[in-house]
């Protein structure tokens, strides 16, 4: 009878667990128990939509024609590169910006076989639907900077320049040197550490882990302030308009949009960055690297490191900076110059 009752209790065990670790569906957009759709879409080869928004110039007088791609629990009204610019500058340059929704934000639909290879290719086939010519600037912040290097690696025959702001380290690059990451890993929150290792070691796990109410999880998916540098508090005030269209942003579920960021942003990658060559080894265009020496989410020592290795990046390190400092007075305006002009 004890054997019995245990098995009974085993059974049942697994059976919670089970259902625990399963995600709930996502609601896509335009489906029947979905939000409505309200972007500009284009569909994609393989069918599924992605959500854009235009910014500055008609493309039509463009001379500057750039794609935007956002960061974690971002959508594409979060173009802080459109949103900061000075608009002299965009009718002076004649720039044309583009930002989208990725896979699972905002109102483009999830990508339950996303890679590190496939968002560049929805980029690709974006400019190209959008009719962005030959070639194209590529520009983008936190989780979305890590993304360029995923353009850098797949689609650098279609790229002008590009820009990564600030952007997501993967802490098992393996040109790291262990002791390195090591020490920039555990200068993180103990729950992000915890965090990171689920969705390397045990993606399966991401959903559970994130959603239960045992230990905390993800600060940055919590929206804790207390990650943030003396300087990011004080640019909070900047990002008040993001109550607007902040419910937009998971609106689809949360799976599909920060889980499967933190699995493919921290998973076992198909290439290493510090691998990659120079795209433009004749000058004809040009990659910055920005951040702050008082990133507290993403630490510098890291992007030294891969600067170092890189020798063709721009890199820029800013003194006193945080992770939001593109919201900084002046900061778009510069890094903008620098890519498009080369303006020191």
């Amino acid at each position: 009878m004890f054997k019995k009752i245990l098995v009974v209790l085993l059974m049942g065990f697994l059976a919670w667990a089970y259902q625990a670790i399963q995600s709930p569906p996502p609601k896509i957009c335009g489906s029947s128990d979905g939000p409505p759709v309200t972007a500009s879409r284009i569909k994609l080869s393989d069918g599924r939509h992605l959500a854009y928004k235009e910014h500055g110039v008609p493309k039509d007088r463009a001379k500057y024609k750039i794609v935007y791609v956002h960061g974690f629990d971002s959508c594409r009204h979060d173009a802080i590169v459109a949103t900061t610019l000075s608009p002299e500058i965009i009718e002076e340059l004649g720039i044309y910006i583009v930002s989208f929704d990725r896979p699972g934000y905002g109102e483009s639909d999830p990508n339950p076989k996303r890679t590190v290879k496939s968002l560049p290719l929805d980029i690709e086939e974006l400019a190209d639907q959008l009719g962005l010519g030959s070639k194209f600037y590529v520009i983008g912040f936190s989780m979305g900077g890590q993304v360029i290097w995923s353009c850098l690696k797949y689609i650098p025959h279609r790229l002008a320049g590009a820009t990564l702001i600030a952007p997501v380290v993967n802490y098992w690059w393996p040109s790291f040197p262990a002791n390195l990451s090591k020490e920039a890993y555990y200068q993180q929150f103990r729950q992000d550490q915890w965090a990171l290792r689920v969705a390397h070691y045990t993606p399966w796990l991401t959903y559970w882990w994130n959603t239960q109410k045992w230990f905390p999880a993800c600060s940055v998916a919590e929206h804790s302030t207390d990650i943030l540098s003396r300087q990011d508090k004080e640019l909070m005030p900047k990002l008040s308009k993001r109550k607007e269209y902040m419910a937009q942003v998971r609106q689809q579920g949360e799976f599909e949009s920060i889980h499967r960021d933190l699995m493919i942003g921290f998973g076992t990658w198909e290439f290493d960055p510090m691998d990659l060559k120079n795209p433009f080894p004749n000058n004809e265009g040009s990659v910055h690297l920005w951040h702050g020496d008082e990133d507290a989410m993403v630490p510098v020592s890291l992007q030294r490191y891969i600067a170092q290795q890189l020798p063709w990046i721009q890199f820029h390190e800013i003194p006193g900076a945080g992770h939001l400092f593109p919201y900084a007075e002046g900061r778009t305006n510069a890094m903008i110059k620098a890519l498009l002009t080369g303006e020191k």
